[in-house]
């Protein structure tokens, strides 16, 4: 009975996913985020019940990633896409006004690229290469509940918006080293970054709510960037 608690736990986070697109579809984003939230907590413990039962599987695996993919990466495009749909246009054109919000989906497929490559990438056991999945849900879904007035009152957000789907996607399958949130002793010598990252999180989210996630994952890869330069000046 108990290998398929993980199971179950990745079915919750796929369950999360579908119905953040959902709300994401009505124009919903405070419904959209939360439920990527959760769906970003259940992720968080169907790997560490596996590890705590001792269950790990292939199919368990393969699962995470299709919810994952979900999650993490249709469900934040679909939100993206109701964010382009309330962008104002620069020109009035039906067709371009019809099609242009389904560029969105662009975010889907990259996060689904991805998370294809961290399953066969075995650096990525301490250390990421390129955002993960669910730190770009993160910052669309904060920045679509934080945003979303400036963007259907500005006539140049719209760009800003493709700006961003193009960087996004990008980041997404760079070969960028960025740190995991992962202790090997809780030794403040050996973790300055990770616990100084955690303490201006914690100041950006007390100070900006949910929108501050945003921020915190701006602050993350800008912490890695940082983190990346200096480590090459050794």
């Amino acid at each position: 009975m108990k290998k398929h608690i993980p199971n179950t736990i990745t079915c919750c986070n796929l369950i999360c996913g579908c119905i953040a697109t959902g709300f994401a579809f009505r124009g919903d984003f405070s419904m959209a985020m939360t439920f990527i939230v959760m769906g970003a907590v259940f992720d968080f413990f169907d790997g560490f019940v596996a590890r705590l039962l001792h269950v790990s599987s292939a199919i368990g695996k393969e699962l995470d990633s299709l919810a994952d993919c979900i999650t993490f990466g249709f469900a934040p495009a679909t939100i993206v896409y109701g964010l382009l749909r309330l962008a104002p246009l620069p020109i009035e054109n039906d067709v371009v006004a019809s099609y242009l919000p389904y560029v969105a989906f662009i975010i889907a497929a990259f996060s689904a690229l991805r998370l294809a490559k961290f399953n066969l990438d075995e650096r990525q056991s301490t250390t990421f290469y390129g955002l993960p999945t669910p730190a770009n849900a993160l910052f669309w879904s904060a920045l679509a509940v934080g945003a979303f007035e400036w963007v259907a009152t500005t006539q140049w957000s719209v760009y800003v918006l493709l700006l961003g789907i193009i960087c996004s996607s990008w980041i997404l399958v760079a070969d960028i080293p960025m740190f995991a949130l992962k202790f090997k002793d809780y030794s403040l010598a050996h973790n300055k970054l990770r616990y100084g990252f955690i303490l201006a999180s914690a100041a950006l989210l007390l100070f900006a709510g949910w929108t501050g996630f945003a921020f915190v994952i701006l602050l993350y890869i800008a912490t890695s960037l940082v983190a990346n330069a200096v480590e090459g000046m050794k």
